[in-house]
């Protein structure tokens, strides 16, 4: 099944701009990058602009431009106190499928809607939906068969690259390998370890009736990745991850337990994933999972692209008692 994300947009100009060539940008930064990789082609997305949700799109290409700061057609963005300019290298090519323009305050946007008003608004680029979102919206509006106009970009494409020395980054083309881009490859992996996962929590539900979602907003913080039913019946059934690039000890075990009192019964426990842990200080119970992850054979010399990093992503299920 497709994901299905909201798109954040920070002016009606730009709005009106995706709307009508039916295309995404994201700027020359981290969280520009960490958007490009995360929505996948064949995902969906709609625009976030106002409190208002607009149109449903599938993605049909994903590409890097070189030169974007003179591609149309988006303004570029500097910022007064920085001096920092950002343009919009990544690009989502997209096919329209519904016509609607709908306010988040309807019942139907409640998952995104709790996340946006605990987050503070719109500083995030995207938010993933759940499933029942992505099905309420399939609903809304009109069907549409109309393409956006064509727009000519002829600068070349690339493929950006991920490095592990800082020294080397030179947006758009390098980022420094950063927690967003980790919690990005996980919640895509965990889809081939969900079923093990699932076991070591004595869920016998078959996989396909969880979802893995992004980051999911709390009164006290936030997730880094949310598992849940895709279409609850009297009860849900929650876990949620916390993601560390570095190593895990025991203030981040305490934190992951406290997002676990907040939600209550329903959460059948927590899961920590970091590069290693601190074996004198954490100590775990039968609802919290501990997972290392490793990335084989990484050259800091190197760059590797995102679809490498993925490959090379493992995870093995440890435990400290």
């Amino acid at each position: 099944m497709p994901d299905y994300f909201l798109i954040s947009v920070s002016s009606k100009q730009n709005l009106d701009l995706c709307m009508k060539y039916a295309l995404a940008g994201f700027t020359n930064s981290i969280n520009g990058l960490w958007t490009f990789l995360d929505i996948e082609e064949g995902d969906y997305v709609s625009f976030l602009y106002g409190a208002r949700v607009y149109n449903l799109y599938k993605v049909v290409r994903k590409e890097a431009y070189e030169n974007a700061d003179r591609l149309p057609p988006w303004p570029h963005i500097t910022f007064k106190i920085s001096r920092k300019t950002y343009y919009f290298p990544f690009r989502l090519h997209l096919k329209q499928e519904r016509e609607l323009c709908e306010p988040m305050v309807r019942p139907e946007f409640s998952y995104v809607a709790e996340n946006l008003l605990l987050r503070g608004g719109y500083r995030k680029t995207h938010f993933q939906a759940d499933a029942v979102t992505f099905y309420n919206v399939s609903n809304m509006g009109s069907i549409c068969n109309k393409s956006g106009e064509k727009l000519e970009l002829s600068e070349k494409t690339f493929v950006p690259k991920i490095v592990f020395d800082r020294r080397k980054q030179k947006d758009p083309w390098r980022f420094y390998f950063q927690e967003l881009i980790l919690q990005s490859l996980v919640r895509k992996k965990m889809r081939k370890f969900l079923g093990e996962i699932l076991s070591n929590f004595n869920i016998s539900l078959p996989e396909s009736e969880f979802e893995i979602l992004g980051e999911k907003a709390l009164p006290e913080g936030f997730v880094d990745v949310f598992i849940k039913l895709k279409h609850p019946q009297g009860s849900n059934i929650y876990l949620l991850v916390e993601v560390k690039t570095g190593k895990a000890g025991r203030s981040e075990l305490e934190q992951l337990k406290s997002y676990i009192n907040e939600f209550g019964n329903e959460c059948r426990g927590g899961i920590l994933i970091a590069k290693e842990f601190s074996k004198k200080n954490i100590k775990t119970n039968n609802n919290i999972l501990l997972i290392k992850y490793e990335i084989e054979q990484i050259n800091k010399d190197e760059e590797y692209s995102y679809d490498q990093l993925m490959q090379k992503l493992n995870f093995e299920i440890v435990q400290y008692k």
